[in-house]
């Protein structure tokens, strides 16, 4: 009899667990789903929990992946404003919005929607960068670049449409790369190399008016210290030329004393060294050592 009751609950629960999996589902927190009956559309799911459906073939449920999912291509040559060629590399960052447009478009397909994304991408990013100068997108200065500016046009251009056709919300668009063609990268290169050239003429002209400035502020103070020297030199010349003639107008009083004076001076400036000369003792000063006495300008 305990056997009969344990086989039957055991029938039971495995009745309730095929009852559930025929009439419920679970849409997890990463997902959205859609319900269809007899393959039309019934309702859309955007909130993960436990719901009851009837079982195929009645009711179907489709699932997708709520995620931000991400997609890049290749280098696409375009034109900007100004007529150059240039290749970008723009990346997409995108989630289904619209679970029931998504479905009707692409049956659920992310490959499919993202093909009709990059068609879509193609022609903004052609259109926005056609509205852009080829300085905004290269420029050796980082505060002339537009990415951002350029980023945020395509971003517009393309969130639209992506939701009212396909279902899906575009989060982001980024430019990834640049790249020149061959025809046009030699010029560029050149242009950079004339643009630092001539930053390097501006600077080596504002050195070299550095340097006259400073070379003629040196030029006048020289001029200025050499006469305010020649100047102090001939005061101090007069001023010698002053004294002097004092001294003459004693030596003129005293002739003989003044001779006198100038041999014992130039007595005392040869002997300073203690030197040997072998001179004349009539030659003055020498004659003094004698004795002689000075009288009339002749030694006796």
């Amino acid at each position: 009899m305990k056997k009969k009751s344990f086989s039957l609950l055991i029938g039971c629960l495995l009745l309730l667990i095929f009852i559930a999996v025929l009439f419920l589902f679970q849409v997890r927190t990463t997902e959205v789903a859609v319900v269809t009956t007899f393959g039309s559309y019934s309702r859309s799911i955007t909130n993960a929990g436990l719901y009851v459906r009837w079982p195929l073939p009645i009711q179907k449920v489709y699932r997708f992946d709520n995620r931000l999912q991400s997609f890049e291509k290749n280098f696409v040559e375009t034109t900007t404003k100004d007529a150059k060629n240039i290749l970008i590399a723009v990346y997409v960052g995108w989630k289904v919005s619209d679970p029931q447009k998504f479905l009707e478009r692409f049956n659920g397909d992310s490959i499919k929607a993202e093909q009709a994304l990059e068609t879509l991408l193609r022609e903004a990013k052609t259109g926005v960068v056609g509205t852009y100068n080829f300085s905004d997108l290269v420029s050796p200065d980082p505060k002339q670049v537009k990415f951002d500016d350029i980023e945020t046009d395509i971003l517009k251009r393309i969130q639209p449409r992506a939701q009212q056709e396909y279902g899906v919300q575009v989060d982001l668009v980024g430019i990834k790369q640049l790249g020149l063609p061959e025809s046009i990268t030699a010029k560029v290169f050149e242009r950079m190399k004339a643009e630092r050239d001539q930053l390097v003429a501006k600077y080596k002209g504002e050195g070299q008016q550095i340097a006259i400035s400073i070379n003629s502020e040196a030029q006048r103070r020289r001029t200025e210290l050499l006469a305010s020297a020649n100047a102090a030199a001939k005061r101090t010349l007069g001023e010698a030329d002053k004294a002097a003639a004092k001294d003459y107008e004693v030596f003129e009083q005293e002739p003989e004393l003044a001779k006198f004076l100038l041999q014992n001076e130039a007595f005392r400036e040869i002997l300073t060294n203690r030197a040997t000369l072998i001179l004349d003792s009539d030659m003055s000063p020498f004659n003094l050592l004698r004795g002689d006495k000075i009288t009339g300008g002749a030694n006796k």
